[in-house]
């Protein structure tokens, strides 16, 4: 389902059951897997690609150079970057083109979580199961597991694939108090 607002590029792949909202703009190279949602006023850039399973809501910015993996949801206004060194101009004045920068890569591992209005810088990685905390602005990778928070993001702990803060649990491992699973992650301190 395509909403008839939406500008979906005819050279772009779109998945069996993905659904696109109002205004939203899928360029041309992107591929999107199946059974996604993709919400109103979403921008996913040339070349982008997205896995099956995948919620983006409202007003959130996929630029050239990401990688989207299954499952993963994205808050409404998470913008995901690709340069490192933006300007407008060269150092002579020029307006810079398509040749005049180096795309960045970012990368969202399985699973993961953005909460809303996030903001991730090119040449990260986010990892399975993690989760971005809202307002977060993401500078480095974040672990599997791995909860982050502020600006710059910083890692506060660790959460279940359900999405709860694992606390500690005998032998080393961490435990979901919610559901009971229980995790031997490699802790980043």
């Amino acid at each position: 389902m395509i909403h008839p607002t939406a500008e979906v590029s005819p050279r772009a792949t779109i998945g069996e059951g993905t659904r696109i909202w109002h205004q939203a703009q899928v360029r041309e190279g992107a591929r999107i897997g199946r059974n996604c949602i993709i919400g109103k006023n979403v921008y996913i850039d040339f070349d982008v690609t997205i896995g099956d399973n995948v919620k983006i809501q409202n007003n959130a910015s996929v630029y050239h150079g990401v990688t989207v993996e299954d499952g993963v949801f994205i808050g409404p206004h998470v913008c995901l970057t690709n340069d490192k060194f933006p300007r407008a101009i060269n150092p002579d004045g020029t307006l810079k083109g398509g040749a005049d920068w180096e795309v960045g890569r970012i990368v969202l591992r399985y699973g993961c979580s953005l909460g809303a209005g996030a903001v991730v810088v090119t040449g990260v990685t986010i990892g399975r199961w993690a989760m971005v905390g809202a307002g977060a602005v993401v500078t480095r990778d974040v672990p599997d597991h791995g909860l982050v928070v502020g600006n710059p993001a910083r890692l506060i702990g660790y959460v279940c694939t359900c999405g709860r803060r694992l606390v500690p649990a005998e032998g080393g491992l961490m435990r979901c108090p919610a559901c009971g699973r229980e995790y031997n992650l490699e802790v980043t301190r």
